[in-house]
């Protein structure tokens, strides 16, 4: 190896090296800018309907706006197939998606839940629709730009941007409705939408040497295809299954735990201060911690670190259930696991990341995530009635066990002895500054 060689290996795999380049800057933002939309079509605009006395019922119906985050795969491939023509292929959408919700989330100030419901909902659905699309764009762009070792590092600083996002949406708007009327917050707040737009104008281009799709059907087929080529059939349904596990322990966990807390003998308020104060910061340096990891060990040794941390981390959880009510020792609980929550939502970000082929990305990581949200939206569906039948106890032993079924995976999937996964796509980082033009592409085999 050069002199230069063992340079460049060392500062990719130096933490500090990786977190200070200019595109974690860029990553921050672009993550505020995916997060600043999602509260404005549900707790925050829960929240003005109530103050605008809206039955409850009215409000409940009013979640059915946020399914456009849940089909979002439907219409990824538009994004891989179609260029833009200003700012390249990744920008281009990026920069769409961020001036109409800009306009979508202005246009909300101009509505009056009392008198225009039918109104609002259609711009509810606008700004949900769009968001998604902002998300399947920007999810492809993070992954585009980001050489393998800096993926975890990128979801960490996206995820930390998206979380200020939510921190301003659902706390500093509630706060700002104290004293000014909710159509002008959704004014001010649509204004945030700029910052994004101004960093998407400036940001570096990824480079594609490879044509994009040449038909819509092209770029709906061949990313399955190529996926399963890629990994093999039997593997690729091996990565499938891994994907709806390797979170399940945590997803099993978190979906209980307000519930337990609560029961324990906890107050709202407590469990409420808890979760939004250490619980959220915890999350944070954990997803920080998680990039650090990958970028030191490698996104495979990082998968198998990490899986064990969260089983054992529930652990915090079964000896609350069994010991009596102990503030401090609840506050250790939600802290270790939301410390544990940030660790695998690194990793599993960058798992996905890695085995998306960049000729599909936006196609190929809103299917792998909407199927990873498996385990956190409908597998977790038993939870209550296996902790009503066994009791708490019982309930946070078996979320531990949940560890055990994606660890038995890993050897076939992210073996310890090697760095990357298996059937890993090429992720080479490489990128054109925002005003150059594209390279030449290079014609499909």
């Amino acid at each position: 190896m050069s002199e230069s060689t063992a340079r460049e290996s060392t500062a990719k795999t130096s933490p500090i090296r990786i977190f200070a380049q200019p595109k974690m800057a860029t990553l921050l933002v672009l993550g505020f800018s995916s997060g600043l939309p999602f509260y404005l079509t549900s707790k925050t605009l829960q929240a003005w309907m109530t103050t605008a006395k809206v039955d409850l019922a009215t409000i409940g119906f009013f979640s059915l706006v946020t399914l456009p985050y849940s089909l979002k795969f439907v219409w990824a491939p538009v994004m891989d197939r179609y260029v833009p023509p200003f700012l390249g292929r990744r920008r281009g959408w990026v920069f769409i998606t961020q001036v109409l919700l800009l306009l979508a989330i202005a246009a909300m100030s101009l509505h009056d839940p009392r008198t225009g419901l039918k109104m609002l909902a259609i711009n509810a659905i606008a700004i949900a629709f769009l968001s998604a699309s902002q998300d399947i764009s920007l999810d492809a762009y993070r992954t585009d730009v980001l050489e393998n070792r800096e993926m975890g590092a990128g979801a960490a600083v996206f995820v930390m941007g998206y979380r200020i996002a939510l921190l301003i949406t659902g706390g500093l708007a509630l706060y700002l409705a104290d004293s000014i009327t909710w159509p002008t917050v959704y004014l001010l707040l649509s204004a945030l939408m700029i910052v994004g737009i101004v960093i998407t104008f400036l940001a570096p281009e990824p480079v594609l040497r490879e044509q994009p799709p040449r038909s819509l059907y092209e770029a709906v087929i061949l990313p399955f295809g190529e996926f399963f080529q890629r990994a093999g059939v039997v593997r690729a349904f091996l990565v499938l299954l891994f994907i709806v596990l390797y979170k399940y322990s945590d997803s099993l966990a978190g979906s209980m735990t307000t519930p337990f807390l609560l029961k324990t003998g906890f107050s709202q308020k407590e469990v409420g201060a808890v979760f939004g104060g250490a619980g959220l910061i915890a999350t944070i340096v954990g997803t920080l911690v998680g990039g650090a990891g990958i970028g030191k060990w490698g996104i495979n040794r990082a998968l198998w670190v990490f899986v064990v941390f969260q089983g054992i981390s529930n652990l915090t959880y079964y000896a609350l259930a069994l010991s009596s009510e102990s503030h401090g020792f609840m506050v250790t609980a939600v802290v270790v696991e939301n410390f544990g929550l940030g660790l695998v939502t690194a990793a599993m970000t960058a798992f996905l990341m890695s085995m998306c082929n960049k000729i599909f990305t936006a196609t190929q990581f809103a299917l792998l995530s909407s199927l990873m949200a498996a385990s956190r939206d409908v597998l977790v569906a038993p939870a209550g009635t296996i902790a009503e039948s066994l009791g708490w106890p019982t309930f946070f032993l078996i979320t531990v066990v949940m560890a055990v079924p994606p660890l038995l995976l890993l050897p076939f999937i992210a073996p310890w002895s090697r760095d990357l996964p298996i059937g890993a796509a090429s992720h080479t980082g490489e990128t054109v500054a925002a005003n150059a033009a594209q390279l030449p592409l290079a014609p499909r085999r």
